[in-house]
């Protein structure tokens, strides 16, 4: 088992990012994942910063998307980040938020198909392979060549980490990515997405499949602190479930519909009040140090090889990580 850390570079600011990832890494934390969003501090900087004074944490966008970003683009920003870093780069990509790109004039059209592709061009790019692709669908490149950058070690390649949910997603994971990042804190979602991976990875003859659960984490001391903090979290989570996942964790449909009216008017009060502990429970984990590594072991058992510390970490993010340092990892 693995540990990663992930940082949202809009309610932290890039030196604050920047001392937590030197804590994590202190606390034996494995990776560094930082969101990517439009309306926040940028990413690239910000790894860069990160990269600059760490020594061991390997690290990595959490996620790009081929839509704002081209695939040479992010071939080029992911060659040099392996370069400042010393080999420690990683690169989350996904098919894209399709609730945020059309507030850009973005219509995501066609995003898994789009992804596909963009994969494949990254890794030829940053092989050193000149990318003339007229018979592609999105990129139509006429001799792309990375040719100002240190390209990565050839048998270590670039890491790639699918963001994915949908059955198409993590199937595409499975077989052209190296390891998923899946938005998930309970095991009763990997007990349905892990097979679909290794499905498509046994079709390649694919080994050492890295499976990353990017919960949403509020660990603290105090029980009630911990669950408190977790609240507004896993109402946005619910709000934004299909149906079918909401049944799946046996939560009430009409309830949620209110969770999300509630949110609608920044109604963060009655949000509180309707938020309990099965939303809680399903979308996140919260809780005591106990309660927390006792959920960590289910999802262990349930086929998870990386879990991430998502957002929102706990009450007191310094104490939260130190707390996750000393009994889970």
């Amino acid at each position: 088992m693995s540990y990663g850390i992930e940082f949202v570079p809009g309610n932290v600011n890039v030196k604050n990012v920047v001392k937590f990832c030197k804590l994590a890494e202190n606390k034996d934390i494995d990776y560094a994942w930082i969101t990517n969003h439009y309306n926040n501090r940028h990413c690239y900087p910000t790894l860069a910063a990160i990269a600059k004074e760490t020594t061991t944490l390997q690290m990595g966008p959490g996620i790009m998307n081929s839509f704002t970003d081209t695939p040479a683009a992010i071939a080029s920003f992911i060659c040099t980040l392996e370069e400042m870093s010393d080999g420690r780069a990683v690169l989350g990509i996904g098919p894209g938020d399709l609730s945020t790109l059309p507030k850009i004039g973005i219509q995501g059209e066609k995003p898994v198909a789009r992804l596909e592709e963009a994969v494949k061009i990254i890794r030829k790019l940053c092989a050193g392979e000149e990318v003339k692709s007229p018979e592609m669908q999105f990129f139509k490149y006429a001799g792309a060549k990375l040719t100002g950058v240190n390209l990565p070690d050839k048998k270590k390649g670039v890491k790639i980490y699918i963001g994915a949910q949908g059955p198409k997603v993590l199937e595409l994971a499975g077989r052209v990515g190296d390891g998923a990042l899946i938005n998930a804190s309970n095991p009763k979602d990997f007990q349905i997405a892990i097979p679909i991976i290794k499905k498509a990875s046994d079709a390649v003859g694919k080994k050492g499949f890295d499976v990353g659960a990017y919960t949403a984490m509020s660990i603290d001391g105090d029980v009630k602190k911990a669950r408190n903090a977790a609240k507004i979290v896993a109402a946005f989570i619910a709000a934004g479930s299909p149906p079918e996942l909401l049944t799946r964790h046996g939560l009430d449909l009409a309830k949620v519909a209110k969770i999300k009216e509630a949110l609608g008017k920044f109604d963060f009060k009655t949000v509180g009040e309707l938020v309990s502990d099965k939303e809680i429970d399903a979308f996140t984990i919260a809780g005591t140090p106990e309660m927390v590594k006792a959920k960590c072991e289910d999802l262990k058992k349930a086929g998870v090889t990386q879990i991430i510390f998502g957002s929102p970490l706990g009450p007191d993010m310094t104490n939260s990580i130190r707390l996750l340092g000393k009994y889970i990892v």
